[in-house]
This record gives structure tokens, sequence and C-alpha cells, in this order.
């Protein structure tokens, strides 16, 4: 009987998009077919706190408005040691002593945000020599910061928008700062996401209230200037054995509120329509793709990634910014994409695996 790939899930985290983790987990989980692995879910409450997954693990998805979370008591404790000797993960359990749950093979770190999508679990991995999806040290830290995102991509010769980065001691000095960005302007935490902390700003009267939202939850806010165009989006895959990454098919999102693409609009209410595949001529789409695949190499991304663009109105493309682990259910953006490109969602999860196991870990 041939053995089965174990593969660690690890989802929750210390960020403020902790549930979003959990949604994303909870769609992977279930479609990862028990003939092929030998799953170990991983849930890491708010505080920090790492726990084998509950048994009703599958069913982490939005009730009733509101989104799951892990929390402690949700099952065993258990710490993964940076020593590659280990061989897995330590259950510590206080009645027998530590136990090793050993032999994991490749890690999903289905982790959103600071303390996971940032390049500080993937240094944790890496010390431990376990194979894991998705983008390195670099990329993960770099994308993670909006600012040095776009300082990266602007030296790659990638389009971008007009922004200011302020922290709470440029305050006094806002307003002269984002003058030449006009208004409105969008200011939103320089190291988070999922829309978390985002206000538009339509005049002078309301910039400081937005950084101090955006400060709530990052020392760092990025203020960016309003962009007219269409907002489209674009996965990558990267290749395997190092071919060139692939472009999904893109998808343009739309707003029917008159709202921006905000925390509400993207979980919790019926404000977004999407065109998958976006609704644009051949020679646009195959830019966007290029233009995506580009972006994920600038980087030095790995595994995959969300590219977000502004189609302006003159034919133009900024790159907004590019996401590392997007949201993983079948309904969001990047499984969809790729749905509509021929690649089904458990097929994609194989291909995240697989490419992880290729790659290993160590300089690449």
């Amino acid at each position: 009987m041939t053995r089965r790939t174990r593969i660690a899930v690890v989802f929750g985290g210390r960020s403020t998009e902790h549930s979003i983790s959990c949604v994303s987990a909870g769609s992977v989980l279930a479609a990862l077919d028990p003939e092929r692995y030998d799953v170990v879910a991983i849930g890491i409450t708010a505080d920090g706190h790492w726990v084998l997954a509950p048994e009703d693990f599958k069913a982490l998805e939005p009730h009733d408005g509101n989104l799951p979370s892990i929390v402690d008591g949700s099952g065993a404790s258990v710490a993964l040691a940076g020593d590659p000797s280990v061989d897995g993960l330590v259950v510590l359990s206080p009645g027998d002593g530590p136990l090793t749950l050993a032999g994991v093979d490749v890690v999903f770190p289905l982790l959103h945000g600071p303390f996971g999508e940032d390049g500080t679990v993937q240094g944790l991995l890496e010390l431990a020599g376990l194979p894991y999806v998705g983008s390195g040290v670099l990329a993960s830290a770099v994308s993670m910061d909006k600012e040095y995102m776009k300082l990266v991509l602007a030296a790659r010769g990638l389009p971008v928008g007009p922004y200011v980065a302020l922290r709470a001691e440029d305050a006094d000095r806002a307003l002269d700062a984002v003058a030449h960005l006009g208004w409105p302007v969008f200011v939103k935490p320089a190291r988070g996401g999922s829309s978390i902390g985002i206000s538009r700003v339509d005049d002078a009267s309301g910039l400081l209230v937005a950084l101090e939202i955006a400060w709530a939850h990052d020392p760092k806010a990025l203020v960016e200037a309003a962009v007219s165009g269409r907002e489209i989006e674009c996965g990558v895959l990267a290749g395997i054995g190092g071919a060139p990454p692939d472009a999904s098919l893109p998808a343009e999102v739309r707003v029917t509120t008159g709202g921006f693409y905000d925390f509400n609009a993207k979980y919790l209410d019926d404000a977004t329509e999407f065109d998958i595949p976006a609704l644009l001529p051949d020679d646009v789409t195959r830019q966007v793709r290029d233009l995506a695949c580009r972006t994920f190499i600038a980087v030095d991304a790995e595994g995959l990634a969300r590219v977000d663009f502004f189609l302006q109105p003159d034919g133009e493309l900024l790159v907004n910014e590019l996401n590392t682990m997007p949201g993983f259910t079948p309904q969001s953006m990047f499984p969809r994409m790729w749905a509509a490109t021929g690649l089904d969602y458990p097929a994609l999860i194989d291909r995240l695996v697989r490419t992880a196991l290729v790659d290993g870990t160590g300089l690449r």
C-alpha cells in the first residue's frame, strides 16, 4: 500500500484575519482526499497558542453573520520546534510528557496577515526543515508590507500608484505629506489584509481619524491616491521544478453599493458581483496575465499568489498589491479564477502540495 502524504494544515493565528484563515482552512481540510493525505489540523489561537483542531474543524464557516475562531481548550497543545532532528510536531501532554507527532511531510500554512503570512512562520518552518506551501521568508515579508512591496515592484519597473507611508510620529505633518496625492485617498494598515482598518477619506478633515483607525492595527499606515478604474485580479501558481509561473484567467470585482471593497463587502454583505473570467479584450487579458507573472517573479514569490490591479480608463494597468496567501474557500477569488482556467479546487490543492514537496526548504 502506498504511504499517504502527511500534511499539517495550520490556520487561525494572531492577526486580525484569524477568522478568515479559519474559513479557508475549513474548505481545504474538507477537500483533502483521505486516500492520498494523512491530515493533521493545527489551529493557532488569537494569542498564539497552537492546538490540535477540534473534530468539527471542517465546519469552520460563517454562520449567522459571525466568523469562526480557534480558542484555548479546542484540543491538545502542540508546538513546532525549529529543529529538523525532531521530525514533526511535539504534542505537549502534561500527563504523559511531550509526545512527537512525527513524520509530517509538508505544511500548508493557511495563515493571513502578521505572525503567519509575513515570513515569521515561514522562518520557523525553514528552521524545522519542513517543506511548506507558499512563498519563503523574503517574499512573504516584502509582500506583507505594502510600502516595501511597492518599493520592490517600482525598482523592477512595474507600475504602482502614488502613496505615502506614515507612523504616529508623523501625525503633525500628515496633511503636508499627502498633499500631492489629491483627494480622495485610501488609508490602510501597511501590513494588514482583508480590508480591515481601511478608510476612504474625501477631504483633509477626515485624514487623522482614518490614520488613527489604521494605526490601531499597525504602527505604520499607507495613504494611497484613489485610482479611477476597474478592479481586476489574477491568480499565479509557481511552476514545478523551476518552470516559469502560470497565470489564471483574470476576474473583475464590482461593488454594487457604491462603496469600496471593504471587509463587509468581501465577507459579510451581498455587496459585490464578480465576473470570472473578467470581460476584457483578449489583448488586455494577456497583459494582465503577463504582468501578474512579472509581479510574482519581482518579489521572488513561490507557490501561489493573487495579484490585484486597477485597469484605468486609458487602458493602463497599475499593480495594487500581491497577496501570498489569498483566501482559499471554493468561493474565494483565487480558486474560482483557477477553476475558470481549468484547474478545479482539489486539483489546485494537489498542485500546491506537489510544488512544495519538490521545492523543499533551504536556499532555492
